[in-house]
């Protein structure tokens, strides 16, 4: 439970924090936040009194030891119980989000964004296995006879991610990185900029009374948190987001370098939108670079990292650039994001406002305003003096070679450069000038100049957008990152990596090379590996329940002799007449001694041998992870199989039965490792290069096996 505690010299009520189980507000004042579109003081933050060090330990031995024990398919469940939870509040959170300056658009892309991110890491728990741990890459073949092999095993990290974060998304950036240390298994402690921090209290607040993640799983410091860095160890994770300035002093700090700790940085770029050469004003790429410049510019007011800093289009659409940006911000109209038709809402708060015109001030030293008035701007439905607003505001720099600071200094706000180029090698080289961008966009028609734009800046880039009419009505636009692709950059943006998909999830966990014999590797893994012992239960797979069946539980099949007979039968059938099947007068050059077996017959005529007819426990065929064929299989020779239970996989989506009833099931990979079974006198006759037993052909396949408790 919380209460709402007031500061007893102002009144003002107290945001609090959440620490090693408790809520707790700061011992003093601390820092007065507002209403960026009223002015009015909203509350205040302090984390005077939190002891940083306990809580660093809290998370580890609290809340991270019960995400290490729940399975990657748990942790995944969680993450979509707690997505569902805040959507059911997402309009308390939009009520709230409107102090921030934000519209509702604004606040769509935080908080349901933010959500967004939780169901995407919840359904990644089907590209895991339902264990702690997961294993990454192929097998490692360390020995002639496949006796001694290695893996890379990944654990959670046994430390806690600590995430510092920007003041202009409360929630996504919250969520985002949440999502993916939580499915890793690893606990965090959050730092919002204390600007906003009222949102991110709010969201953690139900995040906690939901009742849904493990205690110690989540902390929240709405105050400073100077200090924190000093408690760190090696198994734990620190991001952080924000100005580029900041984020070197931290990475600097002495704690992080004699611990080795994993430091991620995402810091604002200088991005750009590259208008491409072909493109010409009746053609429809033209309006939707307009389009997305714009966007761009006014959503949050311009304060993304991912913001278009820099207009970067052909020197012969300069002006036609011009007139089209002015017309489309002039129908943009600021204000209060409650009233009817405002589309931009206010900057952050006053000290925002004030920084961002520093920054303008000294970009005006080097270039000239040609959108944007200060004096004349108007504001619908407040106060544009007492609320943080600011008009759109548009540079030219007729020389981006010469006078360089639109490549180095940003303006956090509706701020952006335009610029001419006279080729794409100059369209590159100037987006390259921003030296690393968390994203650029190139609006083209025409794929070569993609091609060479993409080529040419990706190493300078953490993410492009490549535009066009095809893809403009679908696509999620230059400023939108997404979960299941990196978000960072290099250079200037930081260096650093957040999301993208499984990539992310390896940011919080230990990979570990581990080596031993196929069988110790299999049972340390629970997945079969190549080559280790057979577990014969004297009773057909194809019988047994998904909670029956055991990994390396292993069926040796009859036998088949191949014969021509087979071979143009499955021709006819197939309609495969490839010539090394159908042809023998044309196998010279080749690596075929006579006529050879189609790889989809052994395949198929393998699936005749393992499978069981009779109805029972497995229901169907889901499909095939990888398929080998090793070596040619010439009719007269026989084939058997070894057919191995590989993995075990939980699935928590029933199947549909014709009679609408549900049906659990778990997915089952499956080892089919086709054999040469030919006899001594077959193999001399046809000069066989393989050793009786040797595999001829190897595949994965999946079934859908019914479970007994329903």
């Amino acid at each position: 439970m919380t209460t709402i505690v007031k500061d007893k010299a102002t009144g003002i009520s107290k945001l609090q924090n959440y620490a090693s189980g408790k809520w707790i507000a700061g011992a003093e004042e601390g820092q007065i936040l507002y209403n960026a579109i009223t002015g009015d003081p909203i509350a205040s933050a302090s984390s005077k009194g939190l002891d940083f060090a306990k809580m660093c330990d809290y998370a580890r031995t609290v809340g991270g030891p019960k995400l290490r024990k729940m399975t990657f398919h748990e942790r995944g469940a969680m993450l979509k119980a707690l997505a569902l939870h805040l959507q059911s509040k997402k309009e308390d959170f939009y009520k709230l989000s409107w102090a921030t300056g934000a519209t509702r658009i604004d606040s769509w892309v935080d908080i349901e964004g933010g959500i967004g991110n939780l169901f995407s890491y919840a359904s990644l728990r089907r590209q895991f296995p339902n264990e702690p741990f997961c294993l990454e890459g192929d097998v490692a073949r360390l020995s002639k006879q496949n006796t001694f092999i290695g893996h890379h095993i990944c654990v959670p990290k046994e430390g806690v991610a600590i995430h510092i974060n920007a003041f202009n998304f409360p929630v996504w950036g919250m969520l985002e990185k949440v999502a993916v240390n939580w499915f890793a298994g690893v606990p965090a402690i959050v730092k919002p900029a204390t600007i906003t921090s009222f949102l991110t209290e709010a969201v953690v607040k139900e995040i906690i009374a939901s009742g849904i993640i493990p205690e110690g799983a989540l902390q929240l410091i709405c105050g400073s948190a100077n200090g924190i860095l000093d408690h760190v160890i090696n198994q734990d994770v620190v991001t952080f987001t924000g100005s580029a300035s900041t984020g070197k002093m931290l990475k600097s700090n002495k704690r992080l370098l004699e611990e080795s700790v994993h430091f991620n940085m995402e810091a604002d770029s200088l991005n750009c939108c590259i208008l491409g050469n072909d493109v010409t004003p009746d053609k429809p790429e033209f309006d939707i670079f307009i389009k997305e410049v714009v966007r761009e510019i006014t959503t949050k007011a311009g304060q993304k990292c991912t913001a278009v800093r820099r207009i970067i289009v052909p020197e012969n659409r300069i002006e036609e650039v011009r007139v089209a940006l002015g017309k489309r911000l002039a129908q943009t109209i600021i204000g209060d994001p409650n009233v009817e038709g405002v589309r931009m809402g206010s900057l952050a708060g006053q000290a925002q406002r004030k920084e961002v015109m520093e920054k303008i001030d000294q970009l005006s030293k080097t270039q000239k305003i040609i959108i944007g008035d200060f004096e004349k701007f108007e504001v619908k439905g407040a106060d544009k003096n007492k609320g943080a607003f600011m008009p759109p505001v548009i540079f030219l720099n007729e020389n981006p070679f010469k006078n360089t600071d639109c490549h180095s200094v940003e303006a956090f706000g509706p701020v952006s450069t335009l610029m001419p180029y006279k080729n794409t090698d100059e369209a590159i080289e100037l987006a390259k000038m921003g030296k690393g961008s968390l994203v650029s966009s190139i609006v083209t028609a025409d794929d070569k100049i993609a091609k060479q734009y993409v080529l040419g800046a990706a190493s300078m880039h953490g993410r492009i957008l490549i535009l066009n009419n095809d893809c403009a009505k679908e696509s999620t636009g230059h400023g939108s990152p997404m979960p299941m692709l990196v978000h960072g950059g290099p250079g200037r943006a930081g260096g650093g990596e957040e999301m993208g998909g499984k990539r992310g999830v390896f940011h919080y966990l230990q990979r570990t090379a581990i080596q031993g014999s196929p069988t110790t590797i299999t049972n340390i893994t629970n997945q079969y590996q190549y080559g280790a012992k057979y577990i014969d239960k004297k009773i057909h797979p194809f019988k047994r329940y998904f909670e029956e069946l055991e990994i390396g539980e292993t069926l040796i099949t009859k036998t088949h002799p191949v014969s021509e007979d087979d071979i143009i039968n499955f021709a006819n059938l197939s309609g495969d007449k490839f010539y090394a099947h159908m042809d023998p007068k044309s196998l010279d050059g080749t690596i075929f001694k006579r006529t050879v077996a189609h790889g989809y017959f052994v395949l198929s005529r393998a699936a005749g041998l393992f499978v069981d007819p009779p109805k029972g426990p497995v229901l169907l065929n889901y499909g095939i992870d990888e398929c080998r064929f090793t070596k040619p299989i010439y009719p007269g020779m026989t084939i058997g199989v070894r057919f191995t239970c590989k993995e075990k996989i939980e699935n928590d989506k029933p199947l549909k039965a014709a009679d609408g009833q549900d049906v659990k099931v778990g997915i089952v990979k499956w080892v089919v490792d086709i054999y040469d079974a030919s006899s001594e006198e077959i193999r001399k006759k046809f000069e066989v290069d393989v050793s009786m037993g040797d595999t001829v052909g190897i595949a994965t396949i999946l079934t859908m096996v019914k479970k007994r408790n329903q």
